[in-house]
């Protein structure tokens, strides 16, 4: 029988429609993650108000989101490595969507927290599947700009979920932002039943005498040329085909790398999610500045998310990746700590925190990035998941912090330059991890035609 290589042939192929499409619905999932986990928190006062009670009652909402992400992270996200990222993409968005939707007619807080714990279960396994998914169906040249690209969906979802809730609260209630975040993924559902192939590195590492691999093959390059005995293998030629266990991203020497990963993926989620979290009442408290007009601020600076989250892409695939992550961390801790000296009300303030969003939504992109290069098709969706999974942990530990500060009346420059240590710590496991690995960028080899 004839070995056909499927990693070499992923990598000399041009992008074409079937990539774009699965680009487009990753664009989609990494969207809709990013609009359901910062639209709760927007328009939490007015869910509250709905249900009779005062804002502080939602906490049990946020609580059981939190614990239902961390869950799914560490649980659905490696199913993926064992039945298939395409497949358990449609069974998250499917059941995400439904209960997202299904939660416009809760009866009581008690209610709604329960059904967005569930929800929140399989909104985590989302965006690291995604991930697996765009980075195995592209060639490695341009693989960190697609999965830029598709992460990017990630921080205009963010962005939306501000400005959609703010436009359609009023007329339609808070209901409006969980038909939003309930339609956008079972969008999703069709799109992947019927024009996005499941992974070829999944189904080789599974079964490489597997017959349907020939299809994808002929359908992603009509022109190559198959005799119908092949064994599609990876570029380490196994022919026996391997199951993902759990264990994969410790073995096989990877303990020490892993470690590294998830205590920066730890440092840097702790980070967004004390910002995200308690960063406009910092300036209100501690600078008395509006919630109102630093919002207006932070909504421009989701542009240098975008921006930092599509270059992060283009320079790992050009550059050595760890030390380009660890010189953006050192810059976000940079910005951070400069926001509390900066006047707030001038242009040098909007311009700081363009820049700062660029280096921290980039730098976190970066890492999911990352993982997709340093992990084999078998275990990449269970190292995404894990590695976003610790970062949850960190996810509800910094809200402690934050009213921490607020309580002992830390100055605004106190509170931002400790917050600066998180990501300056990313950037020393950065610099580690280059020196274990050998960090280098993503080889840039040039299509070959048909």
């Amino acid at each position: 029988m004839t070995k056909f290589d499927v990693e070499a042939f992923i990598d000399r192929t041009r992008i074409g429609a079937t990539q774009g499409i699965a680009l487009f619905v990753c664009v989609l999932v990494c969207f809709i993650d990013g609009f359901d986990i910062f639209m709760i928190g927007k328009i939490a006062p007015a869910i509250a108000r709905d249900f009779g009670a005062e804002s502080q009652a939602m906490t049990p909402v946020f609580v059981y989101q939190q614990i239902g992400l961390a869950i799914g992270a560490f649980t659905i996200a490696p199913l993926a490595d064992r039945f298939g990222r395409r497949f358990m993409l449609v069974v998250a968005c499917l059941i995400f969507g439904t209960i997202t939707l299904a939660s416009t007619y809760a009866q009581t807080l008690t209610q709604l927290a329960v059904l967005r714990g569930v929800a929140g279960v399989f909104m985590a396994a989302g965006l690291p599947m995604a991930m697996a998914l765009i980075s195995e169906i592209t060639p490695k040249r341009r693989r960190s700009t697609l999965v830029a690209v598709a992460l990017a969906g990630f921080s205009t979802g963010s962005a939306a979920s501000g400005v959609v809730a703010a436009w359609l609260l009023d007329d339609y209630g808070w209901q409006s932002g969980f038909w939003i975040g309930g339609g956008v993924p079972l969008l999703c559902v069709p799109l992947l039943l019927f024009f996005v192939p499941e992974s070829l590195k999944f189904r080789a590492e599974r079964n490489p005498s597997d017959a349907s691999i020939a299809k994808t093959v002929r359908r992603l390059e009509p022109g190559v040329e198959l005799r119908g005995d092949e064994l599609f293998v990876l570029e380490s030629g196994d022919a026996k085909g391997r199951k993902a266990k759990l264990t994969d991203v410790f073995s096989e020497g990877r303990l020490t790398m892993t470690a590294i990963i998830w205590a920066a993926c730890t440092l840097s989620m702790t980070n967004t999610a004390l910002l995200s979290a308690w960063l406009p009442t910092f300036f209100q408290e501690m600078a008395d500045i509006s919630i109102q007009d630093f919002a207006k601020v932070a909504l421009i600076g989701y542009l240098g998310g975008v921006g930092g989250t599509l270059c992060i892409g283009w320079l790992m695939d050009r550059m050595r990746p760890a030390l380009l992550l660890a010189g953006y961390y050192v810059l976000v801790a940079v910005c951070l700590t400069s926001l509390a000296w900066v006047p707030f009300h001038t242009s040098a303030f909007v311009l700081l925190v363009i820049v700062w969003s660029f280096f921290q939504t980039g730098g976190q992109g970066g890492l999911n990035t990352m993982i997709t290069h340093v992990y084999p098709p078998r275990m990449r969706s269970t190292a995404l998941g894990w590695a976003g999974g610790a970062g949850r942990v960190g996810g509800v530990v910094a809200p402690i912090a934050g009213g921490f500060a607020l309580t002992q009346h830390f100055s605004l420059q106190l509170t931002l330059a400790l917050a600066s240590l998180l990501p300056l710590g990313v950037a020393l496991l950065m610099l580690v991890l280059a020196a274990v690995r050998g960090d280098r960028p993503a080889p840039s080899a040039q299509p070959v035609t048909a």
